[in-house]
């Protein structure tokens, strides 16, 4: 259906990896699928033994860094194997996807005792990683509001305070933490640091799990009181806080982005399935208009972002991060995937509304993609200002 010109270059080995990341989704991934949405015991289970069946097949951690398990060089590169994994909603567990994140953040920013004893641990799959930023009664995208506080004594951080909506809270080995290390009146840029924490540390509790829209995604809240660890466990240099979460948001947001244009790309085929199906046939799906008008609404959606996220991609890569590309990208693939899946779920009456399909679990998703990870507000709120503030400077923008 596309011609040769269209298509990017990817690596062959790339695209092997793709290919065998697709295999194992739909042979083995999505027909576990209403198992694997139980939550409960029998389903963790089943999870770790995909887990392990595709870390035997060399699936797991593909975009770690090199020198740590990891696959794929290029953060481009790796967007057709992220798709990939993404056509199921269970992937990032499995896969151990989520992880690679902090697998970069580890290496780029760690010491030797980081990387002894957490990351090390993480790569063979030992330990898993959570992120605690946002808190209680506080806007996560105001840093100047963290009052979670931690000061030096004897080569050892004390640190006190509160998180919630942390991924994998639920079963986590540590938590890297966002925490104040300066005076109240230290500007933000040089008052926040981030160390890491074991969640077998004294003093750290999980309080409690949340659900989102009536479902358990494994997001927590924990309290930290009076939590000690070395001196070592800090990550970076005292006072970059924010210099390191800047930098965690503009790769996550793009690895989050690739993720849902996969359920974006589930969805549309899902649309074509019920379209070609006997009772899709029997309906004359495919002769009517505002069936067609939502193929190609989804269809523009997906194809629109997958090129922002592209761009997105290659400034990460050059090491020069630009935040328009980055905000626009996950805007764009946050509404891809609410319009597809918003668009299936039209197709399938009733269906898309049951636990008989997986669109109702790809809708939440869909949902909450306008929150996480910066909301739509606040980055259209930046995203305007950085525009408007350059056309005060210059006449015209150039996309080259």
């Amino acid at each position: 259906m596309t011609g040769q010109w269209q298509k990017t270059n990817h690596a062959s080995s790339t695209k092997t990896l793709a290919g065998k990341v697709k295999a194992f989704v739909d042979e083995e991934i999505i027909p576990n699928e209403s198992k694997l949405a139980m939550r409960d015991q029998r389903s963790l289970q089943l999870q770790m033994e995909l887990s392990q069946s595709a870390r035997q097949a060399g699936l797991c951690n593909l975009f770690y860094p090199l020198s740590h398990s990891g696959k794929i060089a290029s953060l481009e590169d790796y967007l057709i194997v992220a798709e990939q994994e993404g056509r199921t909603e269970f992937s990032q567990d499995i896969f151990g996807s989520h992880t690679a994140l902090d697998a970069h953040m580890l290496l780029r920013f760690g010491n030797e005792t980081i990387s002894r004893q957490f990351l090390e641990p993480m790569v063979s799959g030992i330990a898993i990683p959570c992120y605690g930023m946002t808190e209680p009664g506080h806007s996560g995208s105001i840093p100047s509001l963290i009052s979670t506080a931690a000061s030096l004594s004897k080569g050892r951080w004390r640190i006190n305070g509160r998180k919630w909506f942390i991924s994998n809270a639920d079963r986590a080995t540590f938590m890297t933490v966002l925490a104040r290390t300066g005076s109240e009146d230290m500007p933000i840029h040089h008052a926040l640091s981030m160390i890491i924490v074991p969640t077998d540390a004294a003093g750290f509790k999980m309080e409690r799990q949340l659900t989102m829209m009536g479902y358990s995604y494994g997001q927590g809240e924990v309290s930290l009181t009076d939590v000690q660890v070395p001196e070592q466990y800090l990550l970076g240099i005292c006072g970059n806080g924010i210099e390191l979460m800047n930098k965690r948001l503009s790769l996550g947001r793009v690895l989050r982005a690739m993720n849902w244009i996969g359920l974006a790309q589930r969805c549309l085929d899902l649309m074509g399935a019920r379209i070609h199906s006997v009772r899709g046939k029997f309906s004359r799906l495919a002769d009517k208009q505002l069936v067609r008008q939502h193929m190609v609404n989804a269809y523009h959606a997906i194809a629109g972002a997958r090129e922002l996220i592209r761009v997105a991609a290659r400034s990460v890569d050059a090491q020069a991060p630009d935040d328009i590309a980055i905000n626009v990208a996950k805007l764009a693939a946050s509404r891809a995937l609410c319009v597809a899946s918003d668009s299936a779920i039209q197709l399938y009456g009733a269906e898309g509304l049951s636990d008989l399909t997986p669109l109702f679990g790809i809708s939440r998703i869909a949902r909450s993609s306008r929150i996480l990870d910066g909301n739509d507000e606040s980055l259209i709120s930046s995203v305007g200002r950085r525009l408007i503030n350059f056309y005060e400077r210059e006449k015209v923008y150039s996309f080259d």
